[in-house]
């Protein structure tokens, strides 16, 4: 599958953007469970939020937990990450990723497909 991000941009702290990733491919989107994952700036790609392939199981990090929101839309091949009260803290790029395991998961080389990334940026 070949996964397109897109969504990011510059917002204020306290603000909202919601980033999708479109999926396109043989495999049908459906096939997969779908994660986001985020580096900031000298730092290690870290877990973020992720989904399972019917939407019925959501799992999501400490840190955005509250504020993110992950879904899907299989019919669009399409899964979004609402994102609201924004920190400056949450500035990164930020990654989707396809699993062809059912289940959300959490660790970014269980992955077996990533996207290019998209950069969000938070001012404080």
């Amino acid at each position: 599958v070949q996964l397109q991000a897109s969504g990011g941009g510059l917002v204020q702290a306290g603000g909202s953007l919601r980033l999708s990733c479109a999926g396109s491919g043989r495999r049908p989107f459906s096939s997969f469970a779908m994660g986001w994952f985020r580096q900031a700036p000298g730092k290690e790609r870290e877990f973020v939020a992720a989904i399972s392939w019917s939407g019925g199981s959501t799992i999501y990090a400490d840190s955005v937990k509250g504020r993110f929101t992950i879904s899907r839309d299989n019919a669009k091949n399409t899964v979004y990450l609402q994102m609201n009260s924004l920190k400056p803290d949450d500035t990164a790029v930020y990654y989707c990723a396809a699993d062809l395991t059912l289940g959300p998961g959490r660790i970014a080389h269980e992955y077996d497909y990533w996207g290019q990334g998209t950069l969000v940026t938070v001012s404080s």
